[in-house]
């Protein structure tokens, strides 16, 4: 009962993914899947999360919501998107991996991360793997896309990183994968994730829940 409620009061709290953060309507269609793996780029340096949330606002909101519109906007125009966010030091290498990295999604999948999918036939650790091959995407920007897209993916599932599973084991929550999966629906999977790393990275959020067990 105690474990219930206190991912009850997180995912109340700390629920929010970072795909909804950024306006991601997350389905297993191509634009969505290709914003979150835009997302996924700007979280791939030491930037903090609002910063590069708001990037990715900015980069959709100039109309590069697909590989081929990303492909086709000059780079100014990434980092310009960029520096309205606040992107910086990061602006100009970032405006150049994107355009490379639309460019493998292009050419590789059509345009289409399904095809990404397929190519694993169901392995996560695959999935993972070809994420890294896309410029700038590394071991956390995989580990963010798994975790977020897990809800339209059941073969990630479940997906909670070492940091999530740290703050579970802080919570009195089961540490392991499969034990967190049990607290909640599948549905909800993501959000529980988030909210766990969000609880591992934000001082104090951790006493807060524990304030009110």
């Amino acid at each position: 009962m105690a474990q219930r409620f206190t991912v009850k009061h997180l995912l109340e709290e700390y629920g929010t993914t970072h795909a909804e953060e950024a306006g991601i309507r997350l389905r297993n269609t191509p634009a969505p899947l290709y914003q979150l793996l835009t997302l996924c780029v700007l979280f791939s340096v030491r930037i903090k999360a609002d910063i590069a949330v708001a990037a990715a606002r900015e980069l959709f909101a100039a109309g590069m919501r697909t590989p081929r519109a990303m492909a086709a906007a000059s780079w100014q125009a990434r980092v310009d998107a960029l520096g309205r966010a606040h992107y910086r030091r990061y602006d100009e290498s970032t405006a150049t991996a994107l355009g490379a990295g639309a460019e493998l999604v292009l050419d590789r999948y059509r345009g289409d991360l399904r095809r990404l999918r397929e190519e694993a036939d169901g392995d996560p650790d695959r999935v993972g793997k070809l994420l890294r091959e896309v410029p700038r995407i590394g071991p956390v920007g995989a580990g963010i896309f798994c975790r977020e897209a897990q809800g339209v993916w059941p073969e990630l599932r479940p997906a909670f990183d070492s940091r999530a599973r740290h703050a579970a084991g802080e919570l009195g929550l089961p540490k392991t994968p499969e034990g967190l999966a049990r607290l909640v629906a599948a549905e909800d999977l993501p959000k529980l994730a988030a909210a766990l790393v969000r609880v591992e990275l934000s001082g104090g959020a951790a006493d807060a829940l524990r304030a009110t067990g």
